[in-house]
């Protein structure tokens, strides 16, 4: 692996600070008569799903998604007809007085790219497919015959550099970690640096030919990888010297609804907080003009983004950012150490609390069984304040209240106190199994730490006011970690006047962020405005499912459409989650063609992937199993193959106690 592993486990930077929102200045890049990078704007950019020869098709859509706020349009050239097609969809589109610059976007074939670049303003190469190919092969490679590939790409890859060039396209490499080559793949591995290696080969190519008007991008269906890929490409730019090139983000294959929003928060919003990033799609199974709020939203927050107040500097960073690591903590009842990251739910502004209470917490109670069922995502803890809690509890549930509160319920069953910081290091009464202390930045000191040290079933809950929320609950982290204080960490965020989807899309980002480098133990959420109980629970598990850090659900890998997919993404997901989504902890991955299909299926259990009209291959893993299955009969046989592995089970949401 060419010491991969030593080379990444040296590098630290990839952002200008830690503590202080400062985004990262990239050359300009022309793409028609909307610049990329520099001071401008983060861009909004989406995809067209009608087929390229639909003229009349694609230039309405493409209007749609303007309206909407498209300041970019992606088309798909899969051929040659459809690159040539590309020039009547502009023409239409400048007759009807629409200058929105065209990208064009390549898999597989270099002379649809090269016709492409003399009409449009941008095309999107593939380094996984545009000059390789993808058998999962493994290749032992000398490093001459190695360089004889490279020789090989330069050839194929030149004419189209030296188009663009000429002609004044922008170009973007847009490298997806689920169609890395074979030739990738032999030297580096499934890794974020095998992604950016894919990358840096081209751009190498294009710098030997003085060509600079280039955006990159690192996709991949896991936020993890996509955000640890970022960085190490931000790196390795500064490490080697090239131009500071634009970044595209983007979470691929995401999904739809709050699933696929959730996630594309985590891996897009990561990178924002950095101040990384100059362009965004956010790739939703839904209609493209759908894509553009939530892009609008996430990159709204930082158009006067300030630390305020100012965070302390982090002059050395003891996470390694191009690869997870979980913050070691000692575990204390169930919280810390080898546990899942736990859930607190917030019923403190609540008058009354009730078994009903519970029910949008994922605990309901049946009175003729006098039983509880608990759903998957049935929240660990409630913080219930000065609430009192006068009902038999669920045996998974503890009740957290304020001090003061639970002296007068501390024989009460799982009945846990939270103090504040002052209230902490004055008091001489505890729970014997598990106490909550809710501390910031300020609170943390030395008398704090010591009492900490003295008192061990101890666990923080940190929140934040400041504007820049994850960049100091990160320093209190790397705090934590330097003064080798392994007290678990509860990660707890406070959103105001704020729609329900701007909620899911901010903590996604704020807690998303730290828990994908491995920061914090549990997190806890206090929607006070327009948001449900039942949304702030379900937003708090979706996280821990987007990061990979607790998994409670079905998890679908599926891309949006476009002119390429070969059957209706969007029903045929709705037809597959309806009848699988029950199947906790299973990836399926539903792509609508083969472009990324057969490499997202690595990173899937089973994969349903269009191989052409009304046709699908299904797959386990990245293995064929089943070639060119008629469309009506293949969501039966996908789930007669999950029974084969014993991974089937009958429908039910919830288990009785």
């Amino acid at each position: 692996m060419n010491n991969v592993k030593d080379t990444i486990s040296q590098l630290r930077t990839y952002c200008n600070s830690l503590t202080e929102y400062s985004r990262r200045k990239t050359r300009v890049v022309t793409i028609g008569d909307v610049p990329m990078g520099g001071d401008n704007p983060i861009r909004i950019q989406s995809m067209t799903t009608i087929d390229t020869m639909d003229t009349v098709g694609s230039v309405e859509q493409t209007i749609r998604m303007v309206e909407a706020g498209c300041e970019y349009v992606r088309i798909t050239a899969p051929s040659i007809k459809e690159a040539q097609n590309l020039e009547e969809i502009k023409k239409e589109l400048r007759k009807r007085g629409y200058t929105v610059p065209l990208i064009a976007d390549i898999h597989f074939t270099p002379n649809a790219a090269e016709l492409a670049a003399r009409i449009v303003e941008k095309v999107r190469v593939n380094p996984g497919n545009y000059a390789d190919k993808k058998k999962f092969e493994e290749i032992e490679y000398t490093d001459s015959a190695y360089n004889e590939e490279l020789d090989r790409i330069r050839q194929k890859f030149s004419p189209l550099v030296k188009i663009c060039k000429e002609y004044g396209t922008a170009m973007r490499i847009g490298t997806n970690h689920g169609s890395l080559s074979d030739r990738i793949m032999s030297r580096y591995g499934d890794t974020p640096l095998g992604m950016v290696e894919s990358a840096l080969e081209f751009l190498r190519i294009c710098e030997d030919l003085q060509f600079y008007n280039i955006v990159l991008s690192m996709k991949a269906s896991n936020p993890q990888v996509m955000v640890q890929a970022y960085r190490l490409l931000v790196q390795k730019l500064d490490e080697e010297k090239f131009q500071p090139y634009p970044l595209h983000l983007g979470v691929t294959e995401a999904g739809d609804g709050e699933d696929g929003r959730i996630k594309s928060s985590v891996g897009i919003g990561t990178l924002l907080e950095d101040g990384l990033g100059d362009t965004i799609r956010v790739s939703l199974t839904e209609e493209p003009e759908a894509e553009v709020p939530v892009a609008q939203q996430l990159a709204r927050r930082y158009t006067s983004r300030k630390a305020n107040p100012v965070i302390p500097k982090i002059t050395h960073y003891p996470i390694n950012p191009f690869e997870y690591t979980r913050r070691a903590s000692r575990e204390v009842a169930n919280v810390g150490g080898h546990q899942v990251p736990r859930v607190v739910a917030d019923l403190s502004a609540k008058e009354k609390i009730t078994p009903a209470s519970l029910y949008a917490l994922g605990y309901h109670y049946s009175v003729p069984l006098d039983k509880w069922n608990i759903a998957d995502n049935a929240c660990d803890y409630i913080y219930a304040g000065d609430v009192p809690v006068d009902f038999e509890i669920p045996g998974t549930l503890g009740i957290i209240y304020n001090h003061a509160t639970w002296l007068s319920k501390k024989n009460d069953v799982r009945s846990y106190p939270i103090f504040t910081a002052e209230d902490f290091l004055n008091a001489n009464e505890f729970s014997d199994e598990l106490n909550f202390i809710r501390i910031d930045i300020n609170d943390l000191g030395e008398a704090l730490l010591s009492k900490l040290d003295q008192q061990a079933n101890c666990v923080l809950i940190i929140t934040t006011s400041n504007d820049h929320g994850l960049a100091e609950q990160r320093r209190l982290l790397v705090e934590l970690i330097e003064e080798q204080c392994s007290v678990p960490v509860i990660i707890h965020r406070t959103y105001e006047h704020i729609s329900a989807e701007e909620f899911q899309l901010y903590a996604a980002t704020d807690l998303g962020g730290l828990l994908i480098d491995g920061l914090g133990d549990g997190i806890f959420l206090s929607p006070h405005t327009g948001v449900s109980d039942k949304i702030a629970n379900e937003t708090a598990f979706n996280i821990l499912q987007a990061t990979r850090t607790r998994i409670s659900k079905t998890e679908y890998i599926s891309c949006p459409s476009c002119g390429r997919t070969l059957f209706d993404l969007q029903e045929t997901t709705a037809k597959i989650r309806a009848r699988t989504s029950h199947l906790k902890g299973i990836k399926i991955g539903i792509m609508g063609c083969i472009v990324n299909g057969p490499g997202e299926m690595a990173d899937a259990d089973y994969g349903y992937v269009g191989s052409g009209p009304g046709r699908i291959t299904l797959y386990r893993s990245k293995d064929v199993v089943k070639r060119n299955v008629p469309s009506e009969q293949a969501v039966d046989l996908l789930i007669g193959l999950i029974k084969e592995d014993n991974n089937w089970v009958e429908v039910s949401e919830t288990v009785n106690l």
